[in-house]
């Protein structure tokens, strides 16, 4: 079996800053996902727009892409990256009682975006839950995933 090499460790063990400064400038996308399993009270106040704080998942994707923008001060050894897109989008699914959140992030650069989509999505998910946790604080989050990305030396990669 093949020795896998982690980049964020020195030969000594001591956890760095990989060094993106001999790769090449590409176009680099990430897409991910994930769910927050909800109760009936909370899907329908969703839906109709009557939770006590407002619009949740016009709040919830602005929470994603200020996320997705700022992943690189909340997990230590991230690039900080020159996004050009971020959109996050919400699908209401009535069976399971869930909302399944969505990520695409964009950015031409030396390293890619996963984390900042993953980052996204579970701010957003985390956002769901603050603005309905009075209705029913039994929500679930999971399924946070990296469903897709391209660019870079490794090239695409489909879940």
């Amino acid at each position: 079996m093949t020795e896998i090499k982690l980049t964020h460790f020195d030969k000594n063990g001591q956890a760095l800053m990989v060094d993106v400064s001999g790769k090449e400038t590409t176009h680099r996308t990430a897409t991910a996902s994930g769910l927050i399993k909800i109760s009936p009270a909370v899907y329908a106040a969703i839906a109709s727009g009557t939770a006590q704080k407002g619009d949740v998942l016009g709040v919830a994707r602005i929470a994603g892409i200020m996320a997705a923008k700022n992943t690189s001060n909340v997990i230590p050894l991230c690039h900080p990256l020159p996004l050009s897109k971020c959109s996050l989008d919400f699908e209401l699914l009535s069976s399971p009682c869930a909302v399944k959140a969505t990520a695409v992030v964009k950015v031409t650069g030396l390293t890619g975006v996963e984390m900042e989509a993953l980052h996204a999505v579970s701010v957003a998910l985390l956002t769901i839950y603050d603005m309905c946790k009075a209705i029913d604080k039994r929500m679930e989050i999971s399924d946070i995933h990296l469903d897709n990305k391209t660019g870079g030396k490794s090239g695409e990669f489909i879940r």
